[in-house]
């Protein structure tokens, strides 16, 4: 009786909270407070885990995340993923469409849908039943990688279809994304836990998607767009791509809100330039239009283009926008490795809803190539939306008074004489504690990769700088609890767990300080290659740029830059300091013959959660094993972290095992 109960309460709780989740996601109007949700929610929860056999695979709790996969499995698509073509402009959407009339003359009155074009990542969602069996990533447009666990956290996908008129199987096509203010909220965690910012919401959503553990897809606070089904053994209900839309809606996607009919190509040109002046409004990323033929009838007519595009959809994308202003100065700043940065200094103008001052102005070679003066009146846009950059001047607005940039010869903020190599475009500031530089080279000093500092991220190195706590990564190691507790930000807690994260970095070898000490052109691979044929810090300081050079995979740019450092008296005495501090300052032995992975050879692709990849590294070497770059047959395994590369691709093809970190881990007994 009590089981009968129970079974009949965790019923009604899934059709409570399925119908908030799509009043909430799909409908944009809540049912009820987070409060009363949350409430069922843990009940559901509580229920299941007490009977374990009433949890069904369309259960609302399925989307808080499950344990890590293994690894991530292969699904063939029931059809293609196939890509788009782009339209630039109005001329190529005629030239689109007259292509298309001389195959199909009636496309010129067959009307058109108009979606705009989410900058996500494609995923497919087979139903069976009316219940997501499967959900994979694009992959090659055949085989994707199956994800089901990770797509079930993201509240806009049904885990169960509503409505009627949906075949027993169905595969559903969209767009996973980011809003704009989940992945400025993901950077700034991760520049608060001294990791690396995602470069766009693109690359976030769909290294997202591409977790092991789905807990940490369901962080990410991914959404998603429906825009096609199809049904390999049923005809579906719908005679265009609007009525298909509207479909999809009804059977509980969200479907893009924009979305629109228009009966030509004359209405369409009118929508999309509506559409792109309130781009900048949008809550997601876009940079386009798709533009579908509306008769599905005439999609089947038209075709493909071979295995790679339809000819009933082209995706029209959007110009960036320019705006014209005044270059007020050229200024310069010093990066991490020193490299002097030239920049504009713009009287404000708004683009794109947002209000530039800056923009980037990449070197020296460039402002004289575009012949980019002081005083110009120049074209502005941002790059990717994001990036403002100078384009180049406006020539007949000039008045003579303009004048050239060159630039200094000596650092702005050290006075140091410059560095300009023959070879290179940039130029550099030779001194690593230059306090231009120092912000950005502590940060890198502490980042992941590096010495590995947890907690220490970019606007906590400020905060120490501005205390003034630290002048250089050096004085690091000299931070007390007691001092770091009266600022603003830090607990009793955090501060000893920032003391301790400092102690521990240590005991890092040699390859990774080296790394960490942001040696122009030494990257963690050139740096690794120093340390295990220099042994110690000694060794290399006062090795000849021909010694270094003569190491394999070090050429003679690296070599020069390498003895450039260590010849400049302050990057010597930061690292007498560093010694002093109690840093390892040589490199263990590589494990030659005996190890668990003797005679193995792996690939790492992707960013791990536990280990830098500098660590991994080492600690296969110290097991016998090898690590190289490229995947081949001689490939032992292949281990992939956050956001895996096209390695794991042609690891796939090869048949390579697939391991996650923890694979690796337990294999070498940690």
């Amino acid at each position: 009786m009590a089981e009968t109960r129970a079974a009949g309460r965790a019923a009604e709780l899934r059709r409570i909270l399925d119908r908030a989740i799509r009043a909430y996601y799909v409908l944009d109007a809540p049912e009820m407070s987070d409060a009363e949700f949350d409430r069922l929610f843990l009940e559901l929860q509580a229920l299941e885990a007490a009977h374990p056999d009433l949890r069904t695979p369309d259960s609302p709790t399925l989307r808080v995340g499950a344990e890590p996969a293994t690894s991530l499995a292969k699904h063939r698509h029931l059809s293609p993923m196939l890509s788009l073509a782009n339209a630039f402009s109005d001329e190529d959407l005629a030239a689109w469409e007259e292509r298309n009339a001389r195959i199909a003359p009636d496309v010129v009155t067959a009307g058109y849908t108009l979606e705009v074009k989410i900058d996500g990542a494609a995923v497919s969602l087979t139903y069976q039943g009316g219940v997501l069996a499967v959900g994979a990533t694009r992959g090659n447009g055949v085989v994707g990688e199956v994800v089901t666990a990770n797509l079930r956290t993201v509240p806009d996908i049904p885990l169960r279809l509503v409505g009627k008129g949906w075949p027993a199987l169905l595969e559903v096509r969209g767009e996973t994304y980011m809003p704009r203010a989940a992945f400025d909220a993901l950077n700034r965690k991760r520049e608060a836990a001294g990791e690396p910012p995602f470069a766009n919401p693109r690359n976030a959503a769909a290294g997202g998607l591409r977790q092991l553990d789905s807990r940490a897809t369901r962080e990410r606070g991914l959404r998603f767009f429906a825009f096609a089904a199809s049904a390999p053994d049923a005809r579906l209900p719908f005679k265009t791509q609007a009525e298909q839309l509207d479909g999809l809606a009804a059977w509980g996607f969200r479907v893009e809100p924009h979305r629109r009919r228009v009966a030509g190509l004359a209405e369409a040109r009118t929508a999309i330039a509506a559409l792109e002046r309130e781009l900048a409004t949008l809550p997601f990323g876009a940079d386009g239009v798709v533009v579908k033929v509306d008769r599905l009838a005439l999609h089947e007519e038209l075709g493909n283009i071979g295995d790679r595009e339809p000819r009933w959809a082209v995706a029209r994308k959007f110009a960036p926008e320019v705006a014209v202003t005044k270059l007020l100065d050229i200024k310069v700043n010093v990066g991490r490795t020193g490299a002097l940065n030239p920049y504009a200094e713009l009287e404000p103008v708004e683009i794109g809803g947002v209000t530039v001052s800056t923009a980037t102005l990449h070197n020296a070679d460039l402002i004289a190539a575009k012949d980019i003066r002081i005083g110009d009146w120049v074209e502005v846009t941002r790059a990717g939306e994001v990036i403002p950059q100078v384009l180049g001047p406006v020539r007949e607005k000039r008045t003579g008074a303009e004048r050239e940039f060159r630039m200094p010869a000596h650092c702005p903020d050290c006075e140091s004489v410059v560095d300009a190599p023959a070879d290179e475009v940039m130029t550099y500031c030779p001194n690593v504690s230059c306090p231009g530089r120092v912000h950005e080279s502590i940060f890198h000093f502490a980042s992941r990769g590096a010495m590995d500092i947890r907690g220490l991220g970019y606007e906590k190195v400020k905060q120490l700088l501005d205390a003034p706590l630290i002048k250089d990564a050096a004085d690091l190691y000299g931070l007390e609890a007691e001092r770091l507790v009266a600022l603003e930000g830090f607990a009793e807690k955090s501060a000893a767990q920032l003391v301790q994260a400092v102690a521990a970095s240590r005991d890092r070898p040699l390859s990774t300080l080296l790394f960490a000490l942001g040696i122009r052109h030494v990257g963690a691979g050139a740096a690794d290659l120093l340390a295990r044929r220099f042994g110690t810090m000694d060794q290399l300081m006062e090795a000849t740029a021909e010694q270094i050079g003569e190491v394999r995979g070090i050429g003679p740019t690296i070599a020069a830059a390498v003895q450039a450092f260590f010849r400049e008296r302050r990057n010597r005495a930061l690292v007498g300091r560093l010694r002093d501090a109690g840093l390892r300052m040589d490199e263990p032995a590589k494990v030659t013959a005996g190890g668990v992975f003797d005679g193995h050879t792996f690939v790492l692709t992707g960013t791990l959660s536990k280990l830098s990849r500098e660590e991994a590294t080492r600690l296969i070497e110290q097991a016998g094993g090898a690590v190289t770059g490229s995947v081949s047959k001689k490939t032992t395994a292949i281990v992939a972290g956050d956001e895996p590369g096209s390695k794991i691709e042609k690891a796939r093809t090869l048949g390579i095992p697939m391991w996650d970190e923890a694979e690796l881990l337990r294999r070498l007994g940690r």
